[in-house]
């Protein structure tokens, strides 16, 4: 079944008022980009993306080089792609939860045995490396993680992050980290995983850090030879190449990273702080404090139950309040949880869906 009908271009933007359900900074376009799309030849383009765009997505990396790097269509493309051409019915796959719903579906979809790692907010949802060897299985294929995490916002250290690479690699399982967040991080950036090791898959794309999903841009990054030609092999199959305007506009982007990105964080930062400082108002509402991406997971604090129970409040805070976030059924938890987008909006949409959302825990009207 389609897994986003609930998402608010579905539901139609014009019935909401304050939008904090989006996972990526607000949408760009050509003109706030500086970017006039020039005469392009409109052919097919090279099968693994353009040798420029490729080389962009790993600068700055001495151990990654462009031919280890495939375009894809967007991150959700990258994983129906690993998934798809990895796991089989006879296979199984160790994935973190909660988590994007992409990394979940497809493999549910192929049939592959699943195992999850919950994450915890007591545990400030980090990943424990001894549940991790504990759910490992002898046919255990695919190891899958994503830091920094969607929907919490947490990331996860790089004494953690080697730690699972070299448990992967001793027990010959390859690990998927979908890294679509970690441009956008609050203290030092991790390194691309997938220069950690021959069986390290990284997966990325334009959409959410950079606020261009419109152009469906993505990314998988493995050093791994046949890996990469099954990879191919699999992308051909699907949409052969990608589109030449949207690889031209990806290289512009990418080619203003640092200039772009450091605007970003400096804006990301100062929006983290109004989640931070309403968290610390309200005291119905807990958090982990996200230390990436725009994303963050409060918690309806145990012991209090809205008026009429959750489902009226999200009624409520939609249809009385114009407001809109993401419960936590989107992500397989109770709907105590609920994920806020703290990059989409503008900063006083933000800030009045905020309020809104603390207004409607106290409505006692039906």
């Amino acid at each position: 079944m389609p897994i986003e009908i609930e998402s608010p271009e579905e539901y139609g933007y014009d019935k909401i008022k304050y939008n904090l359900s989006e996972s990526s900074i607000s949408d760009q376009s050509l003109g706030s980009l500086g970017l006039q799309v020039p005469d392009l030849k409109l052919l097919y383009n090279e099968h693994q993306g353009s040798t420029a765009l490729r080389k962009l997505v790993v600068q700055g990396s001495d151990e990654l080089k462009y031919k280890d790097v495939l375009i894809t269509c967007g991150a959700a493309g990258a994983l129906f792609i690993i998934a798809s051409s990895q796991l089989s019915i006879n296979d199984h796959l160790v994935v973190m939860r909660p988590n994007y719903a992409t990394n979940l579906e497809t493999p549910r979809a192929i049939g592959c045995g699943i195992s999850f790692i919950d994450l915890s907010f007591e545990s400030g949802f980090q990943l424990d490396l001894e549940t991790l060897k504990n759910t490992i299985k002898p046919n255990t294929k695919l190891v899958s993680i994503t830091t920094p995490h969607n929907p919490t916002g947490t990331g996860m250290s790089l004494e953690t992050l080697n730690d699972v690479v070299a448990l992967t690699k001793e027990r010959g399982i390859l690990l998927l980290v979908d890294e679509t967040y970690a441009d956008i991080s609050y203290s030092e950036r991790l390194p691309i995983a997938a220069s950690l090791g021959n069986h390290v898959i990284s997966v990325s794309s334009l959409s959410k850090s950079y606020g261009i999903p419109g152009i469906r841009l993505g990314w998988l990054i493995n050093k791994n030879t046949s890996l990469q030609e099954t990879f191919l092999a699999a992308k051909e199959q699907i949409n052969i190449s990608g589109s030449v305007i949207d690889e031209w506009i990806a290289e512009q982007v990418l080619s203003r990273k640092h200039e772009i990105l450091a605007t970003t964080i400096r804006e990301m930062k100062h929006r983290r702080e109004i989640v931070a400082s309403w968290i610390e108002r309200d005291e119905l509402l807990e958090w982990v404090r996200p230390e990436g991406g725009i994303v963050c997971f409060p918690r309806i604090k145990d012991g209090f139950e809205p008026a009429g129970g959750l489902a009226a409040f999200y009624h409520r805070l939609l249809h009385k309040y114009g407001t809109y976030v993401g419960p936590g059924h989107w992500f397989e938890l109770p709907d105590v949880f609920f994920r806020i987008g703290y990059g989409w909006p503008t900063v006083a949409e933000l800030e009045g869906g905020l309020r809104a959302i603390s207004e409607a825990l106290r409505d006692t009207s039906s």
